[in-house]
């Protein structure tokens, strides 16, 4: 049985975050350790980005810093979560072996002075990472600090240089065979692109007008499992050393250059990096999604291993969290799933790139707010902690998302830029969040037979696996809700036909889909009670279908922009939010689906995880909160009856 989470939080919340020791003095270390004690951290990541601290030169190691650190956390109480620092090679890796850095598209050399500069296809550099790796473990294994290990950080790396380009070939011939069956695949008769040997394939590198999207599509896929090769390799090492600790490597948020479900699958904690931008009126939204795909990649509880405590250095404008922000969406982490807290990073950092990125303590030091606030957080989590770490509540809705689908539907080719897949997911998961329905997301070929409603935002790409699946779904009593764009392709990026797999459209009661009808920025399309944006289509119903809401004038006038056959209904457009809120809320109820907590005030969001219930207000005025019943505030350690009050940006967590 594999470790978990659990295993390093202990009926704790961790809390902490990453710490850059090499970037300071060494007579700072007993202050920062006074100063963690002093905000409650009780897990730090170390040596992220220490590849150069600890192997200076080739084979050379430097391990007596971190020994000392590793002692000096083991004894003030804080737990280590070690990182393999593969994620920044030494200059000198690719001074020595310029086979290690990755190239673009247009064969440009990504060099080192920044970081992620490594060839996920590099024989050397696996090497090389494979060794620190080795050598970090075997020292460590032991040593009483070591909570978890962190591998590389944010796997991000893209490469279509040569290497690269071999190892492209190798994992298409295990995934078709043939070339016969490639050149099927990749429709190569198109363009008189068709494939006599395999050493011609490359890499989708530059080219004189588009790409052939299967290439692309594969090359994304092949890209997700190199570095899950790295990574695993790397875990595998580890693993052999530590049996009894769990493993993780960070994604980061919705990324689009992993396959997140099948990376998931590997890791025995699922952590992942969030930086919402505190001016964004939809932040919490923004948030409580990724949340929710993280925790249900983790089937359980799951690690927030990065966030910021104010500022970012990275957007073009870059704003501190207004005050209480920083302890609001944290306790909205905790309430949708999360047993660990984390930040990058400890100490502000004086130079560098990130020099002007958050920390835990911030230039302003002890006494400046942000510090301030982590210590409260802090000592709050650890209140709370033993009575909600482990807990784990499912939902009853599922939004399904596959990354294969979206990196088919993104090709550069398609009929509308305008149509951005984050956006729509974020679309309808806000409309359920607005309406403090619960939701987990799943792929579409999960079981989804425990959920009461299935949505399906946009899966421009389906297989006949997951087709299958929805169809089983509904035929077993389940109601799906489809978006526009879904089952176009199959899983080669061909388009089915009749635009739209024949088995949807009878789900559907679709007999006819003429003509795809994309908007124009900013243009909206009338509806039968509410107006369109982004997208319509052309649709001739079935006789005979059970409801429609008709588009109203222009080229749609009297066709269908919503379709309902049964338990299926198909959205031919994206209704403005208001609207896509009230559609769903709607089938959602007829589902038996219920809100979290009725009446609630505007900006209020209600969450249930175990037994508990958290109250988060994301405005700036306090407002009261009808809770029926007596209730324990865990927070405040007070009782309260009816009613409870949260400040601005307040939280409430209360046990009935």
């Amino acid at each position: 049985m594999k470790p978990t989470l659990a295993d390093a939080t202990r009926g704790r919340v961790l809390f902490g975050g990453d710490y850059n020791p090499e970037q300071w003095p060494e007579e700072t270390w007993p202050e920062d350790v006074r100063l963690m004690r002093d905000a409650g951290v009780n897990s730090v990541t170390l040596g992220v980005f220490s590849w150069a601290k600890l192997e200076p030169e080739p084979g050379r190691r430097e391990f007596g810093w971190l020994d000392r650190l590793m002692d000096l956390m083991h004894e003030n109480g804080i737990g280590v979560v070690l990182a393999t620092p593969t994620c920044s090679p030494p200059p000198w890796l690719g001074r020595l072996h310029p086979d290690t850095l990755p190239r673009d598209a247009d064969g440009r050399i990504e060099w080192w002075g920044g970081r992620q500069h490594f060839s996920h296809s590099s024989a050397t550099y696996r090497r090389y990472a494979a060794a620190i790796t080795e050598d970090l473990a075997a020292r460590y294994a032991a040593h009483p600090a070591l909570t978890m290990w962190h591998i590389n950080n944010e796997y991000c790396t893209f490469d279509h240089g040569d290497e690269a380009a071999a190892a492209f070939r190798r994992w298409l011939r295990e995934r078709y065979g043939t070339l016969d069956a490639l050149n099927s695949a990749w429709g190569t008769a198109f363009w008189s692109q068709g494939y006599d040997t395999w050493d011609g394939i490359l890499p989708p590198r530059r080219v004189h007008y588009l790409h052939n999207p299967a290439q692309v599509l594969d090359f994304r896929r092949f890209t997700s499992d190199m570095l899950l090769e790295c990574y695993t390799a790397e875990r595998d090492i580890v693993r052999r050393h530590t049996p009894h600790l769990p493993v993780t490597s960070n994604f980061m948020p919705l990324w689009f250059g992993q396959d997140a479900w099948r990376w998931a699958a590997e890791e025995d904690v699922v952590s992942v990096d969030l930086y919402p931008d505190p001016r964004d009126p939809l932040g919490a939204q923004r948030g409580a999604l990724v949340h929710d795909l993280t925790r249900s990649q983790a089937r359980g509880p799951w690690m927030l291993m990065e966030q910021a405590a104010g500022p970012v250095n990275w957007r073009g404008v870059n704003h501190p969290k207004p005050r209480g922000l920083n302890r609001l969406w944290s306790f909205q982490a905790v309430a949708r799933g999360a047993d660990a807290v984390c930040y990058f990073q400890w100490r502000q950092s004086r130079q560098g790139a990130e020099k002007f990125h958050s920390g835990m303590v911030s230039h302003a030091g002890e006494q400046g707010r942000t510090y301030q606030e982590v210590r409260q957080l802090g000592n709050e989590l650890a209140r709370i902690g033993p009575q909600v770490a482990g807990r784990h509540s499912g939902a009853e809705i599922a939004i399904l998302h596959d990354w294969h689908s979206w990196w088919a539907g993104a090709h550069e080719g398609r009929l509308s830029t305008e149509v951005d897949l984050p956006d729509v997911l974020h679309a309808w998961h806000r409309a359920l969040w607005e309406s403090h329905l619960g939701t987990d997301f799943a792929h579409p070929e999960h079981d989804l037979s425990r959920y009461k409603c299935v949505l399906v935002p946009q899966l421009y790409l389906l297989t006949d696996t997951a087709i299958a699946n929805l169809l089983a779904y509904v035929r077993d009593g389940g109601t799906l809700v489809s978006g526009f764009l879904t089952g176009v392709a199959d899983e080669d990026d061909r388009v089915r036909p009749g635009g739209m797999d024949a088995r949807l459209r009878e789900l559907f009661g679709i007999r006819t889909l003429h003509e795809w009808w994309p908007l124009e920025p900013g243009e909206t399309v009338e509806c039968d009670g509410f107006r369109g944006t982004l997208w319509s289509e052309e649709i001739e119903p079935e006789p005979g279908a059970a409801e429609t809401v008709p588009y109203k004038g222009g080229e749609l006038d009297g066709l269908p922009a919503v379709l309902r056959r049964g338990r299926a209904w198909y959205v031919s457009t994206l209704p403005e939010p208001d609207a896509l809120r009230a559609l769903l809320a709607r089938i959602a109820a007829e589902a038996g689906v219920r809100p979290v907590l009725d009446g609630l005030p505007a900006g209020v969001e209600a969450v249930r995880r175990g037994e508990l219930l958290f109250l988060l207000n994301h405005g700036r005025e306090p407002v009261a909160v009808e809770v029926p019943g007596t209730h324990h505030e865990l927070l405040g350690d007070t009782t309260v009856t009816g009613e409870v009050t949260l400040g601005r940006y307040g939280v409430a967590v209360l046990r009935s």
